[in-house]
C-alpha cells in the first residue's frame, strides 16, 4: 500500500492553502524548497493514444524474437548508441538525444475503459463503483482535474486543458477517467472539443477514424475552429467546453468580456472561459488557417499534427497541462490489420507531429521547461493474433502488464532508457514502473511536493503522490 511522508501542523495548512486556494506555481516556491524539487516544469504536455500502442511496433521491438513474436516490422538505430525503435519512426529515431522511454510500465488491467482509468488517473487500482461504461462521481480524479485544482495557470488562463476532443466510444459511451470525479465535476478539466469528431458516425467496428490523411486544413469543415463563447452559466462537465464557433464572436466579445471577468462580475468558470478564448496567444493556438505554411508542413497536416501545435501554443501562452488525445474511440486498438494501419496511418504523422513538436519547443527556448510524456491506456500482446472473423491480417491484443512510456524535455535526460521488457515483451524484466510513478512524474515537473493534497468538502486530504518518479532526470 502507498504511504504518504509524516506532516507537521504548518505543512499541513501549507499544504491545505493548495488544495483549497488552488494556488498558482509561482506560489509554491517555499513548499517546492523544502520538499527539494529541482529544475520544475512550467507546463506538461501529455500525448494520450487511446486503444494502446504496441511496444513491438514503437519503442521496444524485439527483432530476435520468433515470428509469432517479433511481428513485421524492422528496426532503425536512433542517435542514442545501441538504442534501436521500429523502422517506422525514424524522425523520433533522429531526435533520442531529445527523449527518454521507460520499457516497463505495467499495471494489472486489460479493460480499454479501467485502463484509461489508471492511465489518465496515474491510480491502479479501481475505485468504489466503478462503471466501464460512464464516468462517476466515485472515480479517481484525472491528472488534468487535478493540476487544475492545485495550480492555477499563468496569465489567468486555465491550469488544464485537453484538446481536441473528450475520449467517447463509437456507441456513444464517454470514457472514464477523464474527469474530476471525487472532486465534483466543477474541478473537471477543460475539454475544447476543437476537432468536431462524431462518434456514431462510424458504424461498428470503427478503423482508425481519427482524421490522419495529409490534406489542406479547412476551417470551413469546423473541424479545429475556436469555441464559442457563448458559455451560460453554470457550465459544468456535462457540457464539456464550448460549442464549435469562429473567431469573429470573440473579437466582437471581447472588451465587453474582459471588462466583465476584470470587475468580478462573472462566475469562475465564465472567468476562465473568457480569459482562456480572449487571451491573443491562446487565439493564435488555434487560427490554424493562419498559421505558417512551414509550421503546418512541419506538424502535419492532419489532425495529430493540429493537435499538437495547439498544445505547443497552449503552453507557451501559459497552460499548466495539455493532455492531448491523439485519437479517439481506441483509435490505437490495433487488434487486426495492424501492420498496414501503423505502417501507413498511425505511426507516421505520430512521428511527424511529436519530432515537431520537439523541435517547435526546443526552438522557441521552452523544451527544457516542458515536460512531454506519451502513453496509451496498455500495450499490446506479445504474440500477434488473429481474429479473421473481423480482421484480414493479424495484429495483437490488449496487454496492461507491459508497454513503453515516451518522455522528453522538462528535464528528462535524452538517450535514457528505464527498465526493460522480458524477450517477448510481454512482462517488465528489470525495474518496473507503475501509472502512480508516472504520476508523480509529472506532478513532481510541475514543481508539486510530495506534501501536496487536496481537500474535498469534509475537509479530508487525499494526497496527490502514490508513488515517486521516473528515473528519468
Amino acid at each position: 500500500m502507498p504511504s504518504h511522508p509524516h506532516l507537521t501542523r504548518r505543512s499541513a495548512i501549507q499544504v491545505g492553502a493548495v488544495g483549497l486556494l488552488g494556488l498558482g506555481l509561482e506560489h509554491l516556491a517555499p513548499l517546492r524548497a523544502a520538499a527539494g524539487a529541482k529544475h520544475p516544469a512550467r507546463s506538461v504536455i501529455y500525448v494520450f493514444l487511446s486503444g494502446g500502442l504496441s511496444q513491438h511496433e514503437s519503442f521496444d521491438p524485439k527483432p530476435d524474437a520468433p515470428d509469432g513474436i517479433r511481428g513485421e516490422f524492422g528496426t532503425t538505430a536512433t542517435k542514442t548508441p545501441g538504442l534501436r525503435i521500429t523502422e517506422h519512426l525514424p524522425r523520433l529515431a533522429a531526435r533520442s538525444d531529445r527523449w527518454a522511454v521507460v520499457r516497463s510500465l505495467t499495471h494489472p488491467s486489460n479493460d480499454h475503459s479501467l485502463g484509461h482509468h489508471i492511465m489518465l488517473t496515474g491510480r491502479s487500482d479501481k475505485p468504489t463503483g466503478f462503471n466501464p461504461s460512464a464516468p462517476q462521481p466515485t472515480d479517481h480524479p484525472s491528472l488534468a482535474a487535478v493540476a487544475g485544482a492545485v495550480t492555477r495557470g499563468r496569465n489567468n488562463l486555465p491550469p488544464a486543458v485537453v484538446l481536441p476532443d473528450r475520449i467517447v466510444h463509437n456507441t456513444g459511451r464517454v470514457i472514464p477517467g477523464q474527469f474530476a470525479g471525487v472532486m465534483g465535476r466543477h474541478r473537471d478539466p477543460w475539454f475544447l472539443e476543437a476537432s468536431g469528431f462524431d462518434p456514431k458516425a462510424y458504424g461498428a467496428y470503427p478503423e482508425f477514424e481519427f482524421d490522419h490523411q495529409e490534406r489542406p486544413y479547412d476551417p470551413r469543415r469546423k473541424r479545429f475552429a475556436v469555441p464559442d463563447l457563448s458559455l451560460p452559466e453554470g457550465v459544468d462537465g456535462e457540457r464539456f467546453g464550448g460549442r464549435l464557433g469562429v473567431l469573429a464572436a470573440i473579437d466582437a466579445q471581447r472588451k465587453e468580456l474582459d471588462t466583465a471577468a476584470g470587475a468580478g462580475s462573472l462566475g469562475r468558470g465564465r472567468a476562465d472561459a473568457v480569459a482562456l478564448l480572449t487571451d491573443a496567444r491562446v487565439r493564435r493556438a488555434f487560427d490554424l488557417d493562419k498559421a505558417d505554411p512551414k509550421t503546418l508542413d512541419r506538424y502535419g497536416r492532419n489532425a495529430f499534427g493540429w493537435s499538437l501545435l495547439m498544445a505547443a501554443r497552449l503552453a507557451e501562452a501559459g497552460v499548466n497541462l495539455v493532455q492531448v488525445n491523439l485519437g479517439n474511440n481506441e483509435t490505437w486498438d490495433t487488434h487486426g490489420n495492424a501492420f498496414p494501419h501503423l505502417k501507413e496511418k498511425l505511426l507516421p504523422p505520430m512521428d511527424r507531429a511529436v519530432s515537431a513538436l520537439l523541435d517547435d519547443l526546443d526552438q522557441r527556448g521552452l523544451l527544457g521547461e516542458t515536460l512531454v510524456v506519451m502513453a496509451g491506456e496498455f500495450g499490446r500482446t506479445p504474440r500477434v493474433s488473429t481474429l479473421t472473423q473481423f480482421y484480414k491480417g493479424p495484429g495483437r491484443d490488449h496487454w496492461g502488464a507491459v508497454q513503453s512510456a515516451f518522455l522528453a524535455g522538462g528535464g528528462v535526460r535524452g538517450g535514457t532508457v528505464v527498465g526493460s521488457s522480458d524477450k517477448n515483451g510481454g512482462y517488465p524484466a528489470t525495474d518496473p514502473q507503475t501509472p502512480e510513478n508516472f504520476a508523480a512524474t509529472i506532478y513532481g515537473a510541475l514543481g508539486l511536493p510530495k506534501t501536496a493534497a487536496w481537500q474535498d468538502a469534509e475537509g479530508r486530504p487525499h494526497h496527490l503522490y502514490h508513488g515517486d518518479p521516473m528515473p528519468v532526470g
